[in-house]
């Protein structure tokens, strides 16, 4: 273990205490430091190596030891990018509150110990940490009821998802005899099919809970939607990337790839796919900033949880290499989705922090604010968008090419799986790319007709353009920064598919002669393919423009109230896709004395949940029903209460005398 990951932990450390001490600046800083560190040590030790640190610390008798893996250290390290930025930053809403720093701090040290910790008891408490972490953010941002709903929301659901990891990493355990985490990888060829199966499926469940799949991404917009951006960043770089290292690393690590492996494969592969179109789906429809942003995370995640069941597909049939390119597919996504999604999250934060509000809609900003900010705010929506040369097209045509591979299966069952999922992603990212046209195009370069709206402060317009620069960065890089997974696929499969991913600037899927693309070269070409339409532009303007005005019902025309809003830009998908969406309109009159003349009008447009109603709301009830017959527990009787002890009495002597 690197020395800079040593002082991460310490800063960190540190921080919390600082917080907890309400020396909040201070605090901020190195927390902030931290992440810096952090981000070093983890490039450090992708080209130097990591070894593993033996802590002077037990727990029930297990000695906890850190071990961070090649693909640990590069999703820990393109994770703590966007999220010190954040801290950096803090939240706009409550900047000045010390609880949120708390958060954070246990967020990172939660996520710094899910990616390096080797034990179960460690893990659980570090995953445990990272959760309470996040709603302690977003609880010292809003103290409202509807925050505290949503918070509650997303802690029952995790909680679910910890007791599913607990069973899975007990099973293991069993298996094993013992509850190291090296014990696991000896032992996993004395699995039973039914065991593997039931693993994974826990696995499935419980990071996926984090992850968003289905049905637990209902719990994101509740979440986000009540948080800052700097939260969002947080959960949705580190936090994120930790939990999809969790599920990767059960999955392949732990799990062998014979019998059970394939149809584990498929259901992973169908569950992720139906994620990402429902997210996608529901991302577009929102008008909040953050909710928008949270259903996106919850597709991003899903679509690299896809590559990783075509991973286990093609590993179950023998396909080393295309397993290692599936698998390297799934990192390289899920990390250029959280520089990109730190990004926007920091870009809506800028906008709340200068108007006030989380609202999509036409101000101007862009015409009142800086170059830079646009900039950097433009190569994030593009890379979420997948519109090339940005990281998030290199990583979504990779996941295309990786699909198409399917035909190289030997089973219908899997070639058919993974020709579905390749039209499931098809939809889902046609829906990503409206989403996000929405979000930049009405959120940033919509024109309010203000001229007299706020500039976006100063610190969000140079950390926007760092995360911008950085997603660019990372597709132009790719060709190198590929290196750094050469070890961790020659030791998961036997096959280095991440040199076989490039060939000289080219990135290719295993071979140039099946396709190829170089945003390395994209950089150089389409600035001087621009050189075209300019110089017609530049010959135009010989010519005036002539500029009519839209015809509006015969009245005035009212900039305001023609502009094309949130709703209206999404109404036509709305509409189309009813069946799922089941979207409601109410509207609400306020009248006078007089009936026939209104005071006010309100008028007000939702999207129904799909497992709301009919998982998580019949399971609410069935706990207030439980709570209220448990209730007499509380009646403060003292012959109820004798009578509950005398009956444990006999329940105690019955066991011992058996």
């Amino acid at each position: 273990m690197s020395e800079p990951l040593i002082a991460a932990f310490w800063l960190w450390l540190t921080g919390l205490v600082l917080a907890l001490a309400r020396a909040t600046p201070l605090a901020r800083w190195l927390l902030a430091l931290g992440a810096a560190a952090g981000v070093w040590g983890a490039a450090i030790s992708l080209i130097q190596g990591a070894a593993a640190l033996t802590l002077p610390l037990a727990l029930a008798g297990e000695t906890v030891r850190l071990h961070y893996s090649p693909e640990a250290l590069w999703l820990l390290g393109f994770g703590l990018i966007p999220a010190g930025l954040a801290v950096a930053l803090c939240t706009p809403i409550r900047p000045g509150r010390p609880a949120w720093l708390v958060g954070a701090a246990l967020s990172l040290l939660g996520a710094l110990g899910i990616f390096g910790l080797q034990d179960v008891y460690s893990f659980l408490i570090a995953w445990e940490l990272m959760s309470l972490g996040g709603a302690v953010m977003i609880l010292s941002e809003h103290t409202s009821l509807t925050a505290g709903r949503g918070t509650l929301f997303m802690l029952a659901l995790l909680e679910v998802g910890a007791v599913a990891i607990l069973l899975a990493l007990l099973l293991l355990s069993q298996h094993a005899g013992g509850v190291g985490f090296d014990g696991f990888v000896a032992a996993r060829h004395d699995l039973s099919p039914g065991a593997r199966i039931a693993i994974g499926l826990l696995a499935l469940f419980g990071f996926g809970a984090k992850l968003g799949l289905l049905p637990f991404y209902e719990w994101f917009p509740g979440a986000y939607g009540n948080g800052s951006g700097a939260s969002g960043a947080v959960m949705s770089g580190v936090v994120l990337n930790a939990a999809f290292f969790g599920l990767s690393r059960t999955l392949v690590d732990w799990l062998p790839s014979g019998g059970g492996s394939y149809a584990l494969g498929i259901i992973v592969t169908a569950v992720a796919v139906l994620s990402s179109i429902l997210a996608a789906l529901y991302a577009f429809q929102q008008d909040d900033w953050r909710r928008l942003l949270s259903f996106s995370t919850a597709e991003n995640a899903a679509i690299a949880v896809t590559s990783l069941g075509a991973t286990l597909l093609f590993r179950a049939d023998g396909q080393n290499a295309l397993a290692g390119l599936a698998w390297t597919v799934a990192t390289l996504h899920i990390s250029g989705h959280a520089l990109a999604k730190g990004g926007m999250f920091l870009s809506a934060d800028g906008v709340y922090a200068a108007g006030g509000s989380y609202r999509l809609a036409q101000r101007g900003w862009l015409r009142t604010t800086s170059f830079i900010f646009g900039l950097g705010a433009l190569f994030a929506a593009m890379s979420l968008a997948a519109m090339p040369p940005q990281i998030g097209f290199v990583t979504e045509w990779f996941t295309f090419q990786t699909v198409f591979q399917g035909f190289h299966l030997a089973t219908i069952a899997g070639r058919l799986t993974l020709a579905l999922a390749g039209a499931g992603l098809a939809l889902t990212a046609a829906v990503a790319f409206a989403t996000f046209i929405k979000a930049f195009g009405i959120g940033l370069l919509g024109d309010g007709h203000k001229p007299e709206a706020p500039h976006v402060g100063r610190g969000y317009d140079s950390v926007v353009l760092i995360l911008g620069l950085a997603v660019l960065a990372a597709a132009v890089g790719m060709p190198i920064w590929l290196r750094g997974l050469q070890t961790a696929n020659l030791a998961q499969f036997g096959a280095d598919s991440a040199q076989q991913m490039t060939t000289g600037w080219l990135l290719v899927p295993l071979t140039d002669t099946f396709a190829f693309i170089s945003p390395s070269l994209l950089v150089i070409v389409m600035p001087l393919l621009a050189i075209l339409p300019l110089l017609l532009l530049a010959r135009g303007r010989r010519y005036a423009v002539r500029r009519a005005r839209i015809w509006y019902g015969g009245m005035r025309e009212d900039p305001q109230r023609s502009a094309t809003t949130s709703l209206t830009f999404s109404n036509a998908m709305r509409t189309f896709y009813s069946f799922i969406y089941r979207p409601t309109l109410d509207t609400a009159r306020e009248h006078r004395a007089v009936a026939y003349f209104i005071r006010k009008l309100e008028f007000g447009h939702d999207v129904a949940d799909v497992f709301g109603p009919t998982l998580f709301a019949p399971v609410r009830r069935a706990v207030w029903r439980l709570a209220g017959r448990l209730r007499a527990l509380q009646s403060g009787d003292l012959n109820f209460y004798l009578g509950l002890i005398g009956l444990l009495l006999i329940v105690i002597l019955a066991l011992s005398l058996r």
